[in-house]
């Protein structure tokens, strides 16, 4: 498509973005295209049309991630797997992955999570996380996380674990549109000083 970031916002002005997404899940792809709207289009203050092109992942893995390590890389290998079969074919391919990370504090261990995602393009892979929900207590106490994905309240009709912990004012959409607002902000970052900005 483009050879660098300063070739890629000549020509989304004129033509519009194409960005290729591993799954196809509607919460996935409104999420993704949520981002990308909002990072260009708030920016400029016109409407920027945002093609988001949905491809089957054999890869994608079934339940949490264990660690936000291992979301990354999941997330990362599926976007360079994209690129890889499509290469040139799209100004980004993005992946994304939830998982459950645990933070000690107060001698203790408390369980969270997330949602990460990976933006591939001519920048290279740059990443971004969804803010992080803890999970009750009552949930979690006694459990190791290899019994974690058994308590995990939520189904995907009714919007997910996220959606679940905050009695549905954030969803999945919601989260991986932040966790790609996030990695976009750092893919452009020092190119268009965090993201586009109109001349006011």
């Amino acid at each position: 498509m483009t050879a660098n970031l300063r070739d890629f916002l000549g020509h989304f002005q004129r033509g519009g973005i194409e960005v290729c997404v591993s799954g196809t899940s509607a919460d996935l792809l409104f999420g993704v295209r949520d981002a990308f709207r909002r990072f260009f289009h708030d920016g400029l203050e016109r409407p920027v049309p945002v093609a988001v092109v949905p491809q089957e992942s054999s890869s994608r893995a079934t339940g949490l991630a264990s660690s936000d390590g291992d979301a990354m890389d999941l997330a990362r290998k599926a976007a360079l797997a994209l690129e890889a079969r499509l290469p040139g074919t799209y100004h980004f391919y993005v992946a994304g992955e939830p998982c459950v990370h645990v933070v000690e504090s107060g001698g203790r261990p408390h369980w969270f999570v997330r949602y990460w995602s990976a933006v591939a393009g001519v920048a290279g892979v740059a990443f971004g996380s969804s803010g992080s929900i803890q999970f009750p207590d009552d949930l979690v106490d006694g459990i190791s996380s290899e019994g974690l994905p058994a308590t995990i309240p939520g189904t995907r009709r009714g919007g997910g674990i996220i959606a679940s912990l905050t009695g549905g004012l954030e969803g999945r959409r919601e989260a991986i549109s932040n966790a790609t607002l996030h990695a976009l902000s750092t893919q452009f970052y020092g190119v268009l000083e965090g993201r586009p900005e109109s001349s006011r």
